[in-house]
């Protein structure tokens, strides 16, 4: 079926033919018969064609009198998206019936500002004391005092990428950014499915999924480079979760020099970043204990920056000696117990030798509970070392102030 589109002429390639893209854009483009111009044809001059697709590609059967030229605009990085012409649903929501009388905008308003009483007589909730609009937060509103936005993910690497290819490859590109190999497929079953119900040809899959294998090497490397300079750019903006994750996905992706550069500076921002945090626990754990807090050195010990990294031997010896000499039976019970809960937390539990209970029967009653845990305390209650309890999972606090499970 033949549809009119507006085309600029980019250069004359002989006496015969002359060079065309779509008006304002790099796609399509083709080439056209110097018999089917104008006499006033020449380079920037846009006109309006009739075009026809084909099989390789699109097809100028008739052109008409020209336009003004078109005026350039700046080069920006985005990703024009053509795919297929099907129009993709976006958010979509249901407005709800309005209610009997005046909106409550005007009833406010007609009431002086008060709420209507309610059908028991009670006065509205701006009647009631304490009862009107709520203070500004301090920090301003929420949206505001919330964590800080990820950095925008750069587009440079997947724009300069489509620019190489031709117009039949980039839908298929572009469907590779958005998810894959799976995303291809789905596409092409959805084309298939509207041109059987027109009655019209399907496309060849196994011509286009040979196109998608030969172009995911270079669209994963597109992406990943874009995801590695966003991150380089944001510098110590970057969550240290998502570094650790384009690092990992460096492994995964065929890397040409400019992208082994970049992972070289990742794996480097990464190794600081995880030293200096690993140095400052550590620090926190030692002057807790120079100061005498114990319970703060253990709780510190319990709350490595990384669930893998590994109380250093020195700190751990210093932790043990010191919360088995302060769990003595002379010691506060209350004391006592808090650092017991704290010993159990740590990575220390399986070391720390307490010098005695107090004598105490909630002392007593914990140090019973925790002896599998502290195996040294079933040889000062004289009872056999019972099973370590089962692993629990880590309990944190929601921002409602509830505790939740993170498993």
């Amino acid at each position: 079926m033949a549809r009119k589109i507006e085309i600029e002429l980019t250069s004359q390639l002989n006496d015969s033919e002359w060079s065309w893209r779509a008006a304002g854009a790099r796609q399509p483009k083709g080439t056209v018969a110097a018999s089917l111009l104008p006499d006033s044809a020449a380079v920037g001059v846009v006109v309006k064609a009739e075009v026809e697709s084909r099989m390789d590609g699109l097809e100028i059967t008739a052109v008409f009198a020209p336009s003004a030229p078109v005026k350039k605009e700046k080069k920006v990085q985005t990703i024009e998206l053509l795919g297929s012409s099907k129009p993709v649903t976006g958010v979509s929501w249901d407005l709800a019936k309005k209610s009997k009388g005046a909106p409550r905008g005007e009833r406010r308003e007609r009431d002086g500002g008060r709420g209507r009483p309610d059908d028991k007589g009670r006065p509205s909730r701006g009647d009631r004391p304490g009862g009107g609009s709520r203070p500004e937060r301090p920090g301003g509103p929420r949206q505001e005092r919330g964590r800080p936005q990820a950095p925008v993910l750069s587009t440079t690497y997947r724009n300069a990428f489509l620019a190489t290819l031709g117009s039949q490859e980039i839908p298929i590109a572009e469907q590779l950014l958005r998810g894959g190999i799976p995303a291809v497929r789905s596409a092409i079953e959805e084309q298939n499915a509207t041109a059987r119900a027109a009655s019209q040809p399907e496309a060849s899959s196994d011509a286009i999924m040979v196109i998608a294998e030969k172009l995911l090497p270079q669209t994963s490397l597109a992406m990943w480079k874009d995801r590695a300079s966003s991150a380089l750019s944001a510098g110590k903006e970057t969550r240290l979760r998502d570094l650790r994750a384009i690092a990992s996905a460096s492994r995964s992706v065929s890397l040409d020099d400019e992208a082994r550069a970049m992972a070289t500076t990742i794996q480097e921002s990464l190794a600081t970043r995880s030293t200096a945090l690993v140095d400052e626990w550590v620090q926190r754990m030692t002057s807790a204990l120079d100061e005498g807090r114990i319970v703060d050195a253990l709780a510190a010990s319990a709350r490595p920056p990384e669930h893998s990294t590994r109380c250093p031997a020195d700190v751990a010896n210093k932790l043990t000696i010191a919360a088995g000499a302060a769990m003595t039976a002379q010691t506060d019970p209350s004391e006592w117990i808090a650092i017991l809960i704290a010993v159990v937390a740590s990575p220390v539990r399986r070391t720390v030798k307490p010098e005695g209970i107090p004598h105490d029967a909630s002392a007593h009653g914990e140090a019973v509970k925790a002896a599998g845990s502290v195996p040294a305390l079933a040889k000062l209650l004289g009872i056999r070392i019972p099973p370590p309890p089962p692993m629990k999972t880590a309990a944190t606090a929601s921002p409602s102030g509830r505790s939740r499970q993170r498993r």
